[in-house]
């Protein structure tokens, strides 16, 4: 293939967005293109300690507290922040982006990127989970009763990057797509992940904000339960009976989910999808008022791949949890995907076409 100009964003909401687009970057860079990435929030310096050259730029963002998306905090940061730092920001991305005249515009949900690329008559090429929401059917028991957040949600989804050329949309689960220019991928995962070794272990691995109420159920279990991010800041692991606080580490964490017996989280797509890879039961607590995550922790159960709730109050949650265990084992047993091969190849295609056919 020859050598293509590439223009790259990655939004900074999640750091899903750039576990995910660093697979697809280092991809684009052994196949010799020139990249040119823009990135916003921790998306940028997450990017930016693996990749030179990293341009941050102001990005939506969610202010989150005790599981909630606040939404007056949430309108009220973004709209400082872009006030303050906008105009000023996007002319020196703007001129920066034109030194590299590039050939095709790559979008994962980052709005920037794909306005050059809508601007100079590029080829855009969306890279999401998002769009699962807006371009396929969904089941109906699924999005019910969560009527009125799934069209608002799917509303800004569809306003955020319309008129892309393709739509590479990552999923573990395979709705049928309702729109043109739309395909299915499984998850992306990154190396770490492709090659932890996955063994059944006796511990559970709990990825969550703190919650009293999931402490003392997590203690009841009897069982050992390796604990990330109820505790921010630690500095040493901290040990209360079986409950280890540990402070965050990847190489750690990622041997701690390979080795797990099952996974307690939220409804993040990155961690689910690399639960189910590595076929991890896992129990969802998606964020109130976040329908991404909502939709996530429903298809989970809707797969047989876990459970979820929107909250841990009940006593018997995790007892029906463990009970529950074997039989997702057993489900995710008949998952596989082909590392990320089917993707990057259709990467690969995309940009061949982009960079032979005129504009």
């Amino acid at each position: 293939m020859s050598r293509v100009k590439v223009l790259y964003g990655v939004t900074g909401e999640g750091m899903g967005h750039a576990m995910r687009s660093r697979v697809i970057l280092e991809h684009l860079l052994a196949a010799d293109h020139d990249l040119e990435i823009i990135a916003s929030g921790k998306a940028a310096e997450y990017l930016g300690k693996r990749f030179a050259g990293v341009s941050k730029i102001h990005g939506l963002h969610m202010v989150l507290e005790e599981n909630r998306v606040r939404k007056g905090k949430t309108l009220w940061s973004n709209v400082l922040k872009g006030v303050m730092g906008v105009p000023g920001n996007i002319a020196t991305y703007f001129a920066q982006v034109d030194k590299l005249e590039p050939d095709v515009v790559i979008s994962d949900f980052e709005s920037w990127t794909y306005l050059y690329g809508k601007s100079h008559r590029l080829p855009i090429l969306s890279i999401d989970n998002m769009q699962v929401i807006h371009r396929c059917e969904l089941p109906r028991e699924i999005i019910e009763d969560n009527r009125v957040t799934f069209e608002l949600t799917k509303a800004f989804i569809k306003a955020k990057l319309p008129g892309c050329d393709a739509y590479y949309i990552t999923s573990f689960f395979q709705p049928p797509t309702r729109k043109p220019d739309t395909y299915l991928f499984p998850p992306i995962l990154r190396p770490e992940i492709l090659d932890a070794k996955a063994a059944q272990g006796d511990h559970l691995l709990v990825y969550q904000s703190g919650s009293e109420a999931l402490e003392t159920a997590l203690a009841k279990t009897g069982l050992e339960c390796r604990i990330y991010n109820m505790r921010p800041g630690l500095k040493e692991e901290v040990v209360d009976g079986k409950l280890r606080f540990r402070p965050f580490s990847e190489a750690g964490f990622i041997e701690d989910l390979a080795t797990s017996r099952a996974v307690i989280g939220a409804g993040g797509f990155t961690l689910m999808g690399e639960a189910v890879y590595l076929h991890k039961p896992m129990l969802s607590l998606p964020l109130e008022d976040q329908f991404e995550q909502m939709l996530n922790a429903r298809y989970l159960e809707h797969e047989g791949y876990g459970m979820w709730s929107e909250s841990f109050d009940d006593p018997t949650l995790i007892p029906r949890f463990l009970e529950r265990v074997p039989e997702c084992a057993r489900k995710l047993a008949g998952y596989s995907q082909d590392r990320n091969a089917q993707i990057l190849a259709a990467v690969d295609e995309f940009l061949v076409k982009a960079a032979n056919e005129p504009r």
